[in-house]
């Protein structure tokens, strides 16, 4: 992990890359595609989501959440990434919602700097170390 600063234009910028974007995502998908179908099932797509532990924390800390509860909104999440309902996500699938993921949190971003803790292998971090990298050119 590393703690870095982005605004909503560091995604924008990396979104409009297609080449970079298609790249980062293609390889998260291989690395989330365990059995190597060329689908996301479930399974797969829900060991990344508790991964994030996004709500099994409040800022930074521990909390109990209802094992229900959470099973319900990964459920949600899978739909959402699941655009024709088969049960499993594409990769097309797949570049679309995450795309769409990171314009919404581009835009509530906006364009002010913030800083963040970011996985070192992480879609919004491989944004960051591109736009380094054009800036240092």
């Amino acid at each position: 992990m590393s703690v870095e600063i982005l605004d909503g234009a560091t995604i924008v910028h990396f979104l409009e890359d297609e080449e970079a974007f298609n790249s980062s995502v293609g390889n998260r998908f291989a690395r989330l595609d365990t059995n190597k179908d060329g689908l996301l099932s479930y399974d797969e797509m829900l060991k990344e989501l508790r991964s994030l532990r996004v709500f099994e924390t409040h800022f930074g800390i521990d909390v109990d959440s209802d094992p229900n509860e959470l099973a319900r909104v990964y459920e949600s999440l899978f739909i959402q990434f699941d655009h024709n309902l088969n049960g499993t996500v594409d990769l097309e699938e797949f570049k679309k919602e995450t795309k769409q993921i990171m314009l919404a949190m581009a835009d509530g971003m906006g364009f002010m700097p913030i800083q963040m803790v970011l996985e070192e292998d992480s879609i919004l971090k491989i944004a960051v170390e591109r736009e380094s990298s054009k800036l240092a050119a």
